[in-house]
């Protein structure tokens, strides 16, 4: 059997894509893959293949050991995808930014969750052969459509009317996320509910930390911000949304999107080149605040238009469902075990 040791901290921290990619990865593992692979967490024994979710200083040093077998990387970011995240002195960023580069280039093979980051990765100096595309997924048994008396309890939870439309929204609260133009949104449209859950996971070195902390103590009267909430109640306010609205400038593949497929939540995404290589033709698109506010409209006025982009949801959660996922990391770990013993990696 495949021993594959996973090397992450990535659900360390609440709140973040990241994590939940990862924990739907090790799950699928565990269930759909557990007769192939024999798969740890953080264990320093030998390994066929290591996997690293995230790039912290230990495992950099730690994959310089023959005992990690060959390795894998698993990029759920670049430095041009942390401005907006993070804020740090020029001199620290400079130097944060070489390391993740330098992190991706000690990985033998490396795994994007967006295809159209094969070219900046190579722009960055890694090779294009070591670069591998596999889309993030989300299990439907975690994320699913609840019954019309289910969200019509989520509601009365919040106090929201079951008549009242309501946009929901989900990730950190940060200036990449697009959070000032969701609130500028729910500012234009006072009849609206709007619902962003999310907090600082990063804390107060979250780019514009100050300015989206008095947004959150302070908000339009028809946006409630809930702070960081669980998986299963982020379900809840899934299903109780007539809109799942990002506004993101810049993304990977967000978890959040594929949450809402598979909770069958018509989307509304800002027009951006990363959505249309990846999930085009699923979702409503606007370009800027303007083209986000006249697609709301149109949902608005047209309950149609949302009953056919719920059926798109479910088709795209189809797309990327974890029975389909699974075949596919099965064929990429076997293919990679097979290079590592050809390679002289693998040490038995």
């Amino acid at each position: 059997m495949i021993r594959i040791n996973h090397f992450s901290q990535a659900d360390s921290v609440a709140g973040q894509g990241v994590g939940a990619a990862y924990l739907e990865l090790l799950r699928l593992l565990r269930t759909h893959l557990v007769d192939d692979f024999y798969v740890t967490v953080n264990k320093y024994g030998k390994s066929d293949l290591t996997h690293y979710h995230t790039i912290n200083p230990t495992y950099f040093a730690n994959s310089f050991s023959k005992a990690r077998g060959r390795k894998i990387g698993y990029v759920h970011f670049l430095p041009d995808t942390l401005e907006g995240s993070i804020k740090l002195p020029a001199p620290a960023k400079k130097v944060f930014y070489n390391y993740v580069i330098d992190f991706y280039k000690r990985m033998d093979q490396i795994v994007v969750v967006n295809p159209i980051f094969i070219d900046k990765l190579t722009d960055y100096g890694l090779q294009r052969s070591k670069i591998r595309y596999i889309p993030n997924f989300v299990a439907k048994s975690e994320f699913y459509e609840q019954s019309q008396a289910k969200k019509n309890a989520t509601r009365k939870e919040l106090g929201i009317p079951l008549d009242k439309f309501v946009v929901f929204g989900d990730g950190q609260v940060q200036a990449r996320k697009g959070v000032d133009d969701f609130a500028k949104l729910a500012e234009a449209n006072p009849d609206v509910q709007f619902v962003w859950a999310g907090g600082f996971s990063f804390g107060k070195i979250t780019d514009g930390y100050d300015h989206f902390k008095k947004l959150v103590d302070n908000p339009p009267k028809n946006l409630i911000f809930t702070g960081i909430i669980d998986r299963p109640k982020l379900v809840d306010y899934l299903n109780m949304a007539d809109l799942f609205l990002l506004p993101s400038f810049d993304e990977l593949f967000p978890m959040s999107v594929l949450e809402a497929f598979s909770c069958g939540t018509p989307v509304l995404l800002r027009d951006l080149d990363l959505y249309r290589a990846i999930i085009d033709g699923y979702y409503l698109a606007g370009k800027d605040f303007d083209g986000l506010n006249d697609q709301l409209h149109f949902a608005l006025s047209h309950p149609n238009i949302l009953t056919h982009y719920q059926d798109l949801s479910r088709r795209a959660s189809q797309q990327y469902s974890e029975d389909h996922l699974a075949e596919i990391w099965k064929d990429f770990y076997t293919e990679q075990y097979q290079i590592g013993r050809e390679l002289g990696q693998i040490y038995e």
